[in-house]
């Protein structure tokens, strides 16, 4: 017993020394080099400033004409409309598909599973919004932003209105209530763990997304929080202290999303495998 409890002890601390290098010192790494002036940062060391240079922070959102705040408020509108969406349309679909077992509900169910494997197309979704006169509109990253997250969250409220009883319905039909009516009352008020996961997942993932911007939301105006990196970053010169405090700044909100809801994360998860 003795022996097991030294393995455990020995385990944790390996594990604990691995987060501790994988996760904690890039942050500090970033942290020290965003306070240095840019001679110092372009260096890359570890190593504190010499001296702390606190008006970089503010040099980033002044640089560019402003550039950061207009990218934030389309991070924000895209973030919270992607996410509405996902919400909407995923937890209707996913009680459906738990709900109903017919043949076109297996089709769905197939199409669905095939959209977690197929990586996305480019040039096709380039040339559908083009089709539809809504290429580098918000309106068309919202749509392919719900496209790429629609099979995943399916998954996950699928999975876990197999853990709500039936039964409920069955009460609900007998009061009176029709189908919409007995989803938005009696069924999706229970969904608020796998709903709180579907909110901190996507919305970490498309605040930080870099490449789909890149592609299918180009221009000044339409700049995201992550492309403003490229403010920073030259052929011939770069300002790495800058960059880093850019970086810093657009970690910070998901950051603190993350903390708040980081247990609600698990339980929305390991719900849904207990059945369905």
């Amino acid at each position: 017993m003795k022996k097991n409890k030294r393995f455990r002890l020995l385990g944790d601390i390996i594990g604990m020394a691995a987060a501790f290098l994988i996760f904690v010192v890039p942050f500090i790494f970033i942290l020290s080099n965003s306070l240095k002036d840019r001679r110092e940062a372009n260096l890359l060391q570890l190593a504190l400033p010499e001296t702390f240079v606190w008006k970089n922070y503010s040099e980033v959102f002044t640089a560019n004409n402003y550039i950061l705040l207009t990218a934030f408020k389309n991070s924000i509108l895209l973030t919270v409309f992607s996410v509405g969406g996902l919400i909407i349309v995923c937890s209707m679909a996913g009680y459906i598909l738990q709900r109903r077992k017919d043949g076109l509900t297996k089709a769905a169910n197939f199409v669905t599973m095939m959209g977690l494997m197929v990586p996305p197309a480019i040039l096709p979704t380039i040339w559908i919004t083009q089709g539809l006169h809504i290429d580098g509109t918000m309106f068309s990253m919202v749509m392919i932003e719900i496209a790429l997250q629609i099979p995943f969250d399916i998954m996950l409220y699928r999975g876990f209105v197999g853990t709500i009883p039936i039964e409920l319905e069955e009460a609900g039909y007998i009061d009176g209530c029709e189908r919409l009516g007995m989803f938005c009352k009696i069924i999706f008020p229970l969904l608020k763990p796998v709903t709180a996961t579907v909110i901190i997942l996507n919305a970490v993932s498309v605040f930080n997304d870099f490449t789909n911007p890149l592609y299918f939301f180009p221009g000044r105006k339409n700049a995201t929080v992550q492309l403003t990196l490229y403010n920073f970053m030259g052929q011939y010169q770069s300002s790495y202290n800058l960059l880093f405090a850019d970086v810093i700044i657009i970690t910070i909100p998901m950051l603190i999303l993350f903390i708040i809801f980081n247990k609600r994360i698990v339980d929305g998860m390991v719900a849904g495998s207990v059945k369905g």
